[in-house]
């Protein structure tokens, strides 16, 4: 049987981008990050990460400026060199590799697209880099620019185009060169807050349909929210919860996480009492709250007069008696701010300032709320949570 021509072999590689060639399932790493450390002279950007990501599968890197996101992605592609640790890709050790040797696709937050090329050479310039044959050049650029839903643009100039399609082109170039990897260094920052919604949907879709190990930078909790398998949370160059977004809201592993997926309540209490199942908490009125003890207490070391954090989310409080709460205590109502589908009063009571919120037309069942009232807030037990003691 004779071989097929290059072309022919080359639109086969090219079509399992589409066809899930790289699909996930197995559970084994693709992406390694072992014991990642970056020193800048005295400063450290990475400290000891570690991070295991699937194959297929999109990871965003999320936290605030300055905590090592972006120096991460730069030692994945390898333009920087890692003061310790190791990037692993496929099971095998790129960190001696220099960028063009380990097929990684990355688009940066300017885009950084040639504005004397037009979108097809733009696209296919890695291409012509590698000395790749025009022919597949052509084949290869048409299909990437047909998966990013810009067919028809090619003889365009980028500055023609809109922020959306420059970021598809940028898209395009980064994904033409078939990588293991694809990183997107905040590629959505530079468009207006409509513009971005929408092209967030598409980046998903795109991402989906190729099915490539993606890693997204980003400092918006609502994009990683929409967008990823699974989010590291970074600070101060360590990691400091991986897992799904649903994990960091409703279990996030310290005050840091709490604070920084959505709104978060944490209030810093003494124990007045520890004993059998039960925790006995003091409010700084000297109210007593009652608890039921974790089933990781453990891990706390409990001991009476200590101080811990417990974390309530806004949303588990309610004005209005419900099936299985208790009644936490009265409290004034301080501000009130409408934001859309939620509204948000901010509340005190027994020493304590806090966030409640609410979704619909009225909280309650006795008419709409004004700031001043007093009102009766009710709480489920099981909706606190010991941060840490």
């Amino acid at each position: 049987m004779g071989q097929p021509d290059p072309e022919q072999r080359q639109v086969v590689v090219t079509d399992s981008l589409r066809s899930g060639l790289s699909s996930r399932g197995n559970g084994m790493p693709y992406l390694e990050l072992r014991n990642l450390t970056q020193q800048f002279g005295s400063q450290k950007a990475l400290d000891g990460l570690n991070l295991s990501i699937e194959k297929g599968e999109l990871v965003s890197l999320l936290g605030p400026s300055g905590c090592g996101k972006t120096t991460t992605i730069r030692l994945i592609a390898g333009f920087l060199e890692p003061t310790a640790g190791t990037v692993w890709i496929d099971g095998r050790d790129v960190t001696p590799l220099p960028p063009e040797r380990r097929r990684v696709g990355i688009v940066f937050q300017s885009y950084a697209l040639f504005p004397h090329l037009n979108v097809f050479d733009n696209v296919g310039f890695g291409l012509r880099a590698a000395k790749v044959p025009r022919r597949q050049i052509e084949s290869r650029v048409h299909r990437a620019l047909e998966l990013v839903n810009l067919p028809n643009e090619a003889n365009r100039a980028v500055f023609e185009l809109s922020g959306g399609e420059q970021q598809r082109v940028a898209i395009a170039r980064a994904v033409v060169i078939e990588p293991q990897i694809l990183l997107l260094d905040e590629p959505l920052s530079n468009l207006d807050a409509s513009l971005r919604q929408r092209t967030r949907q598409q980046l998903r879709e795109l991402i989906t349909s190729l099915q490539t190990t993606t890693v997204f930078v980003t400092h918006d909790q609502e994009e990683a929210f929409a967008l990823s398998d699974r989010i590291a949370l970074l600070s101060k160059g360590r990691c400091q919860q991986f897992g799904t977004a649903r994990d960091l809201y409703d279990h996030p592993a310290n005050e840091f996480v709490a604070r920084f997926i959505g709104r978060a309540n944490v209030f810093t209490l003494p124990f007045a009492a520890v004993g059998g199942d039960c925790l006995c908490l003091a409010w700084p009125s000297g109210r007593e709250l009652r608890l039921r003890k974790p089933a990781d207490s453990a891990r706390f070391h409990i001991q009476a007069g200590q101080s811990c954090k417990l974390l309530l989310r806004p949303e588990k409080i309610g004005f209005e008696e419900r099936a299985g709460t208790i009644r936490l205590f009265s409290a004034r109502l301080l501000s009130y701010r409408f934001a859309g589908a939620w509204s948000e009063w901010e509340a005190e009571g027994e020493g304590v300032r806090l966030w409640i919120a609410h979704s619909g037309a009225s909280p309650t069942s006795d008419g709409p709320l004004a700031v001043g009232m007093t009102k009766d807030l009710w709480v489920r037990v099981e909706d606190f949570q010991v941060l840490d003691v």
